[in-house]
């Protein structure tokens, strides 16, 4: 579920200019060497062509005295070819930089996200989190490196250049930056306008991928209730939104552009008008104001570099708040240990977990109602226990909080005597196999999803936990055996086979501890005694925990745990129970416990 505002969702919160420079630097710190050479290269073409002014003076004054230029004329092509050279080589150089920098901010956004808690991933989108690690993440190519040696060399060559035209003559410079001067005041007032565009424009984008994701997530059911064009709409609603702000950003940087050229050219004539009466009077020679002006052109190179470096921080400052928002979300500590057990080394199976739920309360966050409400069982070693109640008593919480993926609120939830908070947390998740009401399945060969859970397993393995769920037939008739390709979400498959298939993969990891949410839901008759027989054979092993709706489930557990309102209501046998508690016995005898099945296979 999506509780959050939208400034929460979008990442809307800019980083303060110091933080987002400190974030940057992060980034390119350990390509600092690579930056560096790509920074002394673009020197090195700058410098080629800061030199060119003075060869074409030292050029008309030899002209003008009835000297020779060959030698001149030679030095100036060699310098020409030299600094193209490094040029391409320092480009070369910056563009695969930019390709690791983004490279590693995605493997590292892609790690963390991974590892974010369940409550993260429910406040947030989906669909926005994966615009941060494909989209946002190239907005850091260009000002990760580009725009850190486009700012470096812009300023070098400017001052540099700046130095050499008050060599030659300080009025024609005190001139040029006058007007410089005028015009960067307005470009000051631009430039955070392009950073509120892109930012926003950014947020669009994560709202469009949030929209797709849905659509896709629900596919059949977006067709069936005939709302493409519904879905559409929605889309394309984040999709000119993307767009509107992108042309303002646009538009923008169309204003620094002609500002850029803007202040060239009126600065050309004023050194024309300026320098040209200079000349006229006899102050300086006609060489001087040629190379002046040929200096003046040259300065539109780095001052162009340097609105381009700012115009790209400002993308970027965007790009780096949104992936920075990440790095705050909360994930699940790393602990060291293993995984999980590689159940193909398993010489013996160790013995069955107990689960004890003391005074147990939970809610996902302050404000919101209690979920669970002092919960108090325990369940030992081995055997089945199902729980039972209305819809929102909170049975499928509880797996949630015996896998950790949310802290209780109040009370303890222990796994062999031990509180689950001080197990680490991948061995804790190794001992436990898990199917969820949905029963997911991924996209890939079946294969791969039968063994996501143990990756070790062996082929016999495979083909026992195959036969104990039913589905040999299912590899038989498939094109390609275990390496059939089941589709995104399992879509080759049914409702039933997927069900089968969650089942296998939690009994294949050969775990201690069993928990089983809704898992024969869609299960035919002759299916679901099969994998009722595989599910007691592995609680004579195991600990089962079910949460059934169904009588013919609930009958087979040793003891039973009725809930209602996120409290234990009773705890019994079957019979026990239709006996002694009022609630049992109504949902015994209705719907939500039916011995009838779904026609799914």
């Amino acid at each position: 579920m999506n509780t959050a505002s939208a400034p929460e969702t979008t990442g809307a919160e800019s980083l303060r200019a110091r933080e987002t420079l400190k974030a940057l630097y992060g980034y390119v710190r350990p390509h600092r060497w690579p930056v560096a050479l790509g920074l002394l290269c673009a020197l090195a073409g700058a410098a080629g062509g800061l030199l060119q002014p003075l060869a074409t003076k030292t050029l008309v004054d030899r002209l003008s005295s009835g000297g020779t230029i060959a030698t001149v004329l030679l030095a100036l092509t060699v310098l020409v070819l030299l600094s193209t050279v490094a040029e391409a080589f320092g480009a070369y150089v910056l563009e695969r930089t930019a390709e690791s920098v983004v490279l590693a901010a995605r493997r590292s956004l892609i790690g963390r996200m991974l590892r974010l808690r369940l409550p993260e991933v429910d406040r947030m989108q989906p669909g926005d989190l994966m615009s941060r690690v494909t989209s946002d993440t190239t907005l850091l190519r260009a000002v990760s490196t580009q725009a850190v040696v486009n700012a470096a060399t812009g300023a070098v060559t400017l001052v540099a250049a700046v130095v050499v035209m008050a060599f030659l003559d300080a009025l024609l410079l005190g001139v040029t930056l006058g007007v410089v001067a005028v015009v960067g005041a307005g470009v000051a007032l631009v430039m955070p306008k392009i950073g509120q565009a892109a930012e926003r424009a950014q947020a669009a984008v994560g709202d469009m991928s949030t929209g797709l994701e849905r659509a896709f997530g629900a596919f059949r059911t977006v067709k069936a209730s005939g709302a493409e064009q519904r879905e559409t709409a929605r889309v394309e609603a984040s999709a000119r939104r993307a767009w509107r702000h992108g042309v303002r950003s646009a538009k923008w940087e169309a204003v620094l552009g002609s500002a850029d050229n803007l202040a060239v050219q009126l600065a050309f004539l004023a050194v024309l008008a300026v320098g040209g009466a200079r000349v006229a009077a006899g102050a300086i020679p006609v060489s001087t104001l040629i190379a002046f002006l040929l200096y003046l052109f040259y300065l539109m190179e780095p001052v162009y570099k340097l609105v381009d470096a700012a115009t790209h921080y400002q993308e970027g400052a965007a790009a780096i708040a949104r992936i920075k928002q990440v790095d705050g979300l909360a994930t699940e500590p790393q602990d060291g240990h293993r995984p999980a057990r590689d159940t193909a080394t398993d010489a013996v199976r160790p013995r069955a977990a107990s689960v004890c739920f003391e005074e147990v309360s939970f809610r996902y966050r302050a404000g919101l109602p209690y979920i669970h409400q002092q919960v108090d069982f325990e369940v030992p070693g081995g055997g089945m226990t199902a729980f039972v109640g209305p819809s929102g008593a909170g049975k499928s919480t509880l797996f949630a909080l015996v896998e950790r993926f949310y802290e209780a609120t109040g009370g303890r939830v222990l796994v062999d005597g031990k509180d689950v908070r001080q197990w680490p947390l991948s061995e804790l998740r190794s001992v436990i196999g898990y199917v969820e009401q949905d029963a997911p399945v991924l996209a890939g060969t079946l294969r791969e999803n039968l063994a996501f859970a143990a990756p070790g397993a062996l082929d016999d393995d495979i083909r026992e936990v195959l036969a104990r769920t039913r589905l040999d037939a299912l590899v038989e008739r498939l094109p390609h055996g275990l390496d059939t390709l089941v589709g995104h979400r399992g879509s080759k498959l049914s409702g039933g086979e997927r069900q089968r298939i969650a089942i296998a993969r939690a009994l294949l990891r050969k775990p201690r501890l069993l928990l089983l949410d809704e898992a024969t839901s869609q299960l035919d008759a002759v299916n679901e005694l099969a994998v009722r027989d595989a599910i007691a054979a592995a609680a004579r092993e195991t600990t089962v925990l079910v949460v059934a709706h169904r009588l013919s489930t609930v009958t087979d557990a040793d003891r039973i745990v009725v809930m209602d309102a996120g409290r234990v209501r009773a705890i019994g046998t079957h019979e026990e129970l239709v006996e002694k508690d009022e609630l049992y016995a109504q949902l015994a005898a209705s719907q939500l416990l039916t011995p009838e099945v779904l026609p799914h296979g």
